[in-house]
């Protein structure tokens, strides 16, 4: 019979990958719990969690009361084998957070990136800052992912284009990894955020929904399959695009004075965080911010009613092109305009995809707390991270 030496190192490879994925997904369990879960042994759950103690990934953090004989050991990842930092990058503001193996977030900071003469200096400084603030030295960290509005080049890992990230040119993706001396992700923002909402929010364990994201633009994350859709190029969810009867193509007000080409024309130009406010004072709702705008609308009970009937069927035009082609069955609605509709408008929504298109999926408002970009990313760097210390 031919002999594979390989096959025992491999096996314990398994059995160690088995036990560390179980507990970061459920917490303490003891050995025997580890073995029933995992189909493990007595003995080989007990080599297998020896193995992790020695290589300081595990540790017994209590014990549990049982029956007859002693009480049996909890054991639990140690949550400083590992941290990782996050970042959401935008034109007037860089938020960092350092969160260890668990995810739990230990450490956030915010940059203003224009102090800084170029992006790199100003990521290093926010990874610095959110480190110090953690007592985490920098080359602890085993994930650096950066969420950034615009098309991420997924052959290069550059931000190939974002009309307000001027200074993320070609080449930033391996100057970052070079001054941060690791590898370094650079994501989509609103992927990133679909992300957060699979974990934490409103499509918590689901592997088909899209996520709408109204804000100083109009982006759109896939997830299919468990998977994001990122398409060939990078572009896929950019929905902002979308040419829309009645309104100008991008093409076609690109040289009109005071207008950025990406801000004009197509379904962007009905839905940005500038277009509702537009049309909120035509309404009269003004306020600060879009977001403001429809969370006063709403409020407003029947008053607001025609600004968020109109800003639904702005949005319905969006979302009924993705149902006809991916029937996701779920759209989330997210950034400030999604979120400050609640229901009110996601109701409305629905009612708007049904009038349009055969397809009527449920949507839903994000529900993912705090940051659900930062928290993305910090997401993904988690998995990164989980992926070396499993493969290691």
């Amino acid at each position: 019979m031919e002999r594979r030496p390989g096959v025992p190192r491999l096996l314990r490879e398994i059995n160690d990958r088995a036990a560390l994925e179980l507990l970061l997904a459920t917490g303490p369990m003891t050995r025997g719990q580890i073995g029933d879960l995992t189909g493990l042994s007595k003995v080989t759950a007990s080599q297998t969690l020896a193995r992790l103690e020695e290589r300081g990934l595990v540790e017994v953090v209590g014990t549990q009361a049982g029956g007859r004989g002693p009480n049996a050991a909890l054991y639990s990842v140690i949550a400083s084998s590992a941290y990782v930092a996050g970042l959401e990058v935008g034109p007037d503001l860089i938020s960092s957070a350092v969160a260890d193996i668990h995810g739990h977030t230990i450490a956030d900071v915010t940059v203003d990136p224009h102090a800084h003469d170029d992006p790199v200096s100003a990521v290093h400084e926010a990874i610095v800052k959110a480190c110090r603030g953690a007592k985490v030295g920098l080359g602890k960290l085993r994930g650096v992912v950066i969420g950034t509005p615009g098309v991420v080049d997924p052959r290069s890992g550059d931000v190939r284009f974002s009309f307000d990230l001027p200074g993320w040119h070609e080449g930033i993706h391996e100057a970052l990894a070079g001054d941060l001396r690791r590898e370094v992700t650079i994501e989509n923002d609103v992927n990133l955020a679909a992300l957060a909402e699979r974990a934490d929010g409103a499509a918590k364990g689901l592997d088909d929904f899209v996520l709408l994201w109204s804000s100083r633009g109009l982006g759109m994350a896939v997830m299919l399959g468990g998977k994001l859709h990122r398409g060939r190029s990078g572009s896929a969810g950019e929905i902002g695009y979308l040419p829309v009867p009645g309104v100008p193509l991008p093409e076609d007000i690109r040289t009109l004075p005071g207008r950025l080409p990406s801000l004009a024309g197509g379904l962007q130009s009905l839905v940005s965080a500038e277009a509702v406010s537009e049309l909120a004072q035509e309404y009269g709702f003004a306020a600060e911010s879009a977001g403001e705008c429809v969370r006063v609308a709403v409020a407003a009970g029947a008053e607001g009613e025609p600004l968020l009937d109109e800003v639904a069927h702005r949005l319905a035009l969006g979302v009924a092109a993705v149902c006809v082609i991916l029937d996701p069955g779920l759209v989330v609605l997210g950034g400030e305009v999604g979120h400050a509709g609640g229901r009110a408008l996601t109701s409305r929504v629905e009612e708007a995809v049904a009038k349009i298109c055969p397809v009527r999926p449920h949507v839903a408002t994000s529900t993912v707390e705090g940051n659900p970009v930062l928290r993305g990313a910090v997401l993904a760097a988690l998995q990164q991270a989980r992926e070396e210390i499993f493969s290691s």
